[in-house]
């Protein structure tokens, strides 16, 4: 009893410290992730608002807003964010196509082959050219501050059989978010894809309306998926599941030189918070997926090769039929390139 007073009496201080350094500082900021506390994205909110809050001083205040307290899709926190009403947030490049379609260019399967090259590339000018972009097309009220990581790597999943290559997906019926270049990458594979909201999907897994996704493994443990039937992952890794991060532009343009680099550099503590975040979560998920009777598949590299194969017609469907594609799929392969080739110098001085 002595010991749930004090937490109490604690969590009633740091509420109140809270209340006070908003009111005492220069500058508020309204951080809102659809999500939960045992997302990163939260450890990342939380990561940045301890950075923001100590570098400035006192100046700038973060106040956090986890779950669906000031939006819940994807296209009304982005106006939310380009009217001011919210000064930061969170979406997956599924969340913002729809208002700036070239995202996309994240699920595009297999160009980035491992978490050091993304990280590489993610922390360079291929966000500088999406951030331009995002700022043109939004008439500089929404700003894409960084791109971090929401749940590790995208894996085919399924409740029928193990997948070594393309062929063994033929008409497997794999959901799907509504966009269409994940669609095209499903029927590149040669399977039926499925559209059906994320909260329908243990159910439609249940039911046999779905038989697969494309998920990390820590989203499938953490909705339970294993219990409505998914028992195969095959670990081809065709996409990191990139979390873009966005800022009122008109906030963040407000603030004077020295703030605005303590946000930039907030946002970079941000960025490696959730880097690692699914590194560590994920062991125990796929611990957890084997334990519980799962089938985990990890590919050879020549039958990667074959799935990479099959999904180059989607590259050129994205430059061709996505406003921007050209610019931002450019952008993106060509600073892989640099990234692997200094990866691979620095890898070759440090192996002899």
């Amino acid at each position: 009893m002595f010991r749930n007073t004090v937490k109490t009496l604690m969590v009633a201080a740091m509420l109140a410290g809270s209340s006070l350094a908003a009111s005492a500082a220069d500058y508020t900021i309204r951080a809102t992730a659809n999500s939960n506390e045992n997302d990163e994205d939260y450890d990342g909110l939380v990561v940045f608002k301890n950075f923001v809050e100590s570098a400035s001083n006192g100046a700038i205040a973060v106040e956090l807003f986890i779950g669906t307290q000031l939006c819940s899709k994807g296209a009304e926190c982005l106006q939310g964010v380009s009217d001011g009403s919210i000064d930061i947030y969170i979406s997956t490049s599924g969340g913002a196509s729809g208002i700036f379609p070239y995202v996309q260019v994240l699920d595009l399967p297999y160009l980035m082959a491992s978490d050091r090259i993304a990280e590489e590339v993610l922390a360079g000018d291929f966000t500088r050219t999406m951030r331009k972009m995002a700022l043109a097309d939004s008439n500089d009220t929404i700003r894409l501050m960084t791109i971090g990581n929401t749940g590790g790597w995208r894996n085919f999943a399924n409740t029928k059989r193990r997948v070594t290559q393309p062929s063994d997906m033929k008409g497997l019926k794999i959901r799907t978010v509504v966009a269409d270049l994940p669609q095209e990458l499903v029927k590149a594979m040669g399977a039926s894809p499925t559209p059906i909201p994320w909260p329908e999907l243990f159910t439609s897994f249940q039911t046999g309306v779905v038989e697969g996704s494309k998920n990390g493994i820590t989203d499938i443990m953490g909705m339970k998926f294993p219990d409505a039937g998914l028992k195969f992952v095959t670990l081809d890794g065709h996409a990191y599941m990139g979390a873009l991060w966005w800022m009122n532009n008109q906030k963040f343009a407000s603030m004077p030189e020295n703030l605005r680099r303590v946000i930039v550099d907030g946002f970079a503590a941000l960025q490696q918070a959730t880097f690692a975040s699914p590194k560590r979560k994920s062991i125990k998920a796929y611990e957890d997926f084997v334990a519980a009777g799962g089938d985990l598949y990890v590919p050879s590299p020549e039958e990667k090769a074959k799935f990479k194969a099959a999904a180059t017609p989607v590259y050129d469907w994205f430059k061709t039929n996505v406003k921007g594609g050209t610019e931002i799929f450019d952008s993106l392969t060509s600073n892989v390139a640099k990234a692997e080739e200094k990866l691979n110098a620095g890898t070759m001085m440090d192996v002899k």
